[in-house]
């Protein structure tokens, strides 16, 4: 009986690595909530690449700009993650009490990426520290 479950856990495994595709796509093969994302916080920035990345269960998408920096989607084109690499990050995507804590304690630095998933944001800084809020924007974790 063990045998049979293993093989079907590395049959499964391997089906879903198989399954793994990123292909390259146009900009207008985002979804419309992804272009409009793009056009209204990155209008003058030339895409390099644009690619959907399908899994077994999901879908998402990311974008690569000519200057290094890169934004991820999820399947229906909500920002998951804007990394500016060197540079900050629009300010318009930051929630407004991240920005106040960061301006208070830390007024000399720019957030130069930020990450959010269901349960935290995750905010870089060009001082190389990282910070996490919870979804109540409570600061919850710093790491440098």
């Amino acid at each position: 009986m063990k045998k049979i479950l293993m093989t079907l856990l590395c049959a499964c495994t391997l089906f879903g690595i198989a399954k793994a595709n990123d292909r390259p796509i146009t900009v207008d093969q985002l979804p419309a909530t992804a272009q409009k994302f793009i056009k209204a916080h990155f209008p003058k920035t030339n895409v390099s690449l644009a690619k959907m990345d399908t899994d077994l269960f999901e879908k998402s998408y990311e974008v690569i700009f000519v200057t290094g920096d890169k934004l991820e989607f999820d399947s229906n084109g909500n920002w998951t993650e804007v990394d500016c690499k060197h540079n900050a990050v629009p300010v318009a995507i930051i929630p407004q009490p991240i920005q106040q804590y960061v301006k208070q304690n830390y007024p000399s630095v720019v957030i130069i990426s930020i990450e959010r998933d269901k349960r935290e944001y995750e905010v870089k800084l060009n001082n190389r520290l990282e910070l996490t809020f919870d979804t109540q924007y409570r600061l919850i974790d710093i790491d440098d």
